[in-house]
């Protein structure tokens, strides 16, 4: 890394952290969204090592997010309520089953990749919710209760307990902080992997990787690497998920959850650092701000308009907000995928692009 890279990792840093500072301006600043934020984005981070840096577009790693969840929620029903243990167990099992799906998966690439990892998280959606059920609990979702062993802190225990680090209760802003200081770790690793010699590799395979194997390389490690690595954050994002909320389920390793990594990533852009993040913010924002604008809210919003003129209007508005938010959701992306295929990062781009000519060319006639 170089001093460009450190300055962004201390800049995203000093960001995050001060969300709950300027977060609300946009109506973002309490602490459920918040750590939506912190873990998606975490999760999309994650995602992008396998999908950005190689190419190889996974549909099923919401299975890694749910076997996370479950871990983690077994860590706190068996172990201790200390989130610490539960993260690194979610994320440790998370790998060994990223290492068995992506030993199978790998062996085809393209479309054929896709669907396999597909067909994978299915199987895995389907034996959680009616299969392993004594483990997983079925359609019930794994919760605590006040029977659970807990062999390391039950003496201490009284009642139905809480997650916490080192005594310290992990609900509102303390989750937010947790995830977030995790989020930004996990940030850091992603650039180190990007500027490293093996982050090239990895970026060479995505360029072409026949060229790579013609020249006697042997590119499945690099791939199976990315796959685990990729994998690992998910079961991170999943197991921060129960420490915030402690109820684990089927329905995290659903397709459409899998879909939603895929949409962040590549509204923010595809193979960049900042991208996936900002587009998981994007993403959340939407589902949690513009869905929560009824007829109520909208009628607020236009009531200086004279009462026919305001009716339209929120029977138009209503359309793209409340229920409807995934209409606007969809405009957007279809508006990026046409004037901006590299995503959010590459409008930044352009911008900086025309105030740097402009300067530029500013520069040159004050010269003249």
């Amino acid at each position: 890394m170089n001093m460009k890279d450190n300055i962004l990792v201390l800049i995203f840093g000093a960001v995050i952290l001060t969300m709950p500072l300027w977060a609300g301006i946009v109506g973002a600043g309490y602490p459920d969204l918040l750590q939506k934020f912190a873990i998606f984005g975490l999760f999309a981070i994650g995602f992008n090592i396998l999908f950005g840096f190689t190419g190889y577009l996974s549909f099923g790693h919401a299975a890694f997010l749910g076997i996370g969840s479950y871990t983690a929620m077994w860590s706190f029903k068996l172990l201790t309520m200390n989130a610490i243990p539960a993260i690194l167990f979610a994320t440790a099992v998370s790998g060994l089953f990223a290492l068995a799906i992506g030993f199978v998966a790998l062996r085809r690439s393209g479309i054929y990749f896709s669907i396999l990892t597909l067909a994978f998280a299915q199987m895995c959606y389907n034996m959680a919710y009616s299969v392993l059920t004594p483990i997983t609990n079925g359609e019930t979702g794994l919760t605590l209760t006040a029977t659970d062993p807990r062999i390391l802190d039950a003496a201490t225990t009284e009642g139905l307990p809480s997650t916490e680090v080192f005594g310290m209760g992990l609900s509102g802003y303390n989750g937010f902080y947790f995830c977030a200081v995790i989020l930004i770790i996990g940030f850091y690793i992603s650039v180190r992997l990007y500027r490293s010699s093996f982050g090239l590799m990895l970026l060479a395979v995505k360029s072409n990787q026949n060229r790579m194997k013609y020249t006697g390389l042997n590119t499945k490690p690099y791939l199976l690497s990315a796959f685990v690595i990729s994998g690992m954050y998910a079961g991170l994002a999943g197991a921060l998920m129960v420490v915030i909320d402690p109820l684990a389920g089927a329905e995290r390793m659903q397709w459409t959850a899998s879909g939603e990594v895929v949409l962040m990533t590549i509204l923010g852009g595809v193979g960049t650092i900042l991208g996936p993040f900002i587009g998981a913010i994007v993403i959340k924002y939407f589902e949690n701000i513009f869905s929560a604008f009824n007829d109520a809210v909208l009628n607020q919003v236009f009531g200086f308009l004279p009462d026919f003129i305001q009716g339209i209007w929120v029977s138009f508005a209503s359309l793209f907000v409340g229920k409807g938010w995934h209409l606007t959701l969809g405009v957007l992306f279809m508006l990026i995928v046409i004037f901006l295929p590299g995503g959010a990062m590459e409008g930044f781009r352009r911008i900086a692009a025309k105030f740097k000519k402009e300067k530029e060319a500013h520069s040159a006639g004050g010269a003249e």
